[in-house]
């Protein structure tokens, strides 16, 4: 089967077509025809390296975190799905590989994909819904009427986080460029900041979560913002010892974590507020919940643009370089 993949990790230049095997689904797995897969920042991330001491994946590696496809092949020990279904899946970050023609997943991280949607706005969901549904629902455990900030609202994770927030009867603000201002008002933004001309410390307190997708300073001032007990969820800021935990990191690791979101956590803790590191996981079961939000017309997807898979890298640097007006950028295969 073709794919995209890296042999070591590098930059953008790191990643190449190359043919590969076809996988070999066991008892359990689904094999599935991919159909369209999308780019995130993960991608990126994984390629130069960055997780590579918290999972340390064999290479050569075949990039891609998300899928839409059809089912070609069952184990024998699959009891959810049947030959020609169509599904969706973010696979588990042990098994990633969706830059290609075929992939083999665990029956319990598919979810029939939802039937009004392309393959190419299905593909666009798994990763980015699974995070804001562990983050909003799983963790945060929005109730409404709460205050809820979302950093990035044009964004992959933003636009689905704010059509959830809604959803959950939260107050939702978020910042974005003016240019992208109806968008995520649409989208379910009460408040837009316009993070170019406004610092949203100034205009924005009282505020029960935030979802911060940045990092960095904007997580720090993203802090005081929140009243005493809000939660702040980062999927950009320094991993934490929980966060190790759930990777089952050996000692030295959980330390060294620990140590790298201590300044955080301290200053969380002056502020009367708690912060936490979100790395989403495969969950087929919370995608069907996600299934049913986008057959109610809760959720929809925001597709930037397509590209076709021999233009995969040139997916990836669009992506990459920010090019993308709002929404996510997706790879067809089909």
């Amino acid at each position: 089967m073709k794919t995209y993949l890296i042999e070591k990790y590098g930059d953008r230049s790191a990643v190449r077509a190359a043919e590969r095997p076809d996988p070999r689904p066991g008892p359990e797995d689904v094999l599935v025809e991919i159909h369209a897969a999308s780019v995130n920042p993960l991608d990126f991330k994984i390629r130069d390296g960055a997780f590579k001491r918290i999972l340390p994946y064999r290479l050569p590696l075949v990039l891609g975190n998300d899928l839409a496809g059809v089912v070609v092949r069952v184990g024998s020990a699959v009891t959810r799905f049947a030959v020609g279904d169509e599904v969706y899946a973010r696979p588990d970050k042990d098994r990633i590989g969706t830059f290609a023609e075929l992939i083999a997943v665990h029956q319990d991280d598919l979810a029939p994909k939802p039937v009004a949607l392309t393959m190419a706005q299905a593909a666009s969901l798994p990763l980015v819904a699974l995070t804001d549904w562990q983050a909003l629902v799983e963790r945060a455990q929005v109730r409404p009427g709460q205050k809820v900030l979302v950093h990035g609202g044009s964004g992959g994770v933003g636009t689905v986080a704010l059509q959830l927030a809604r959803h959950l009867g939260a107050h939702v603000a978020t910042t974005a460029s003016a240019a992208n201002a109806d968008l995520v008002g649409e989208l379910g933004a009460d408040v837009v900041v316009d993070y170019r001309t406004q610092d949203f410390e100034r205009l924005l307190d009282g505020y029960d979560v935030v979802l911060d997708t940045l990092g960095g300073q904007t997580l720090e001032k993203s802090l005081r913002v929140l009243e005493p007990g809000g939660k702040a969820i980062s999927i950009a800021g320094p991993p934490d010892a929980d966060f190790a935990r759930e990777i089952g990191a050996n000692p030295f690791l959980r330390q060294a974590m620990n140590a790298l979101s201590f300044t955080t956590r301290r200053r969380a803790e002056r502020h009367g507020v708690t912060y936490s590191f979100l790395f989403m996981k495969a969950d087929g079961d919370q995608l069907r919940e996600i299934t049913r939000l986008v057959h109610a017309g809760k959720i929809r997807p925001v597709v930037d643009r397509v590209f076709p898979f021999d233009r995969t890298r040139d997916a990836m640097e669009y992506a990459e370089e920010g090019r993308a007006k709002a929404g996510k950028v997706v790879v067809a295969m089909k």
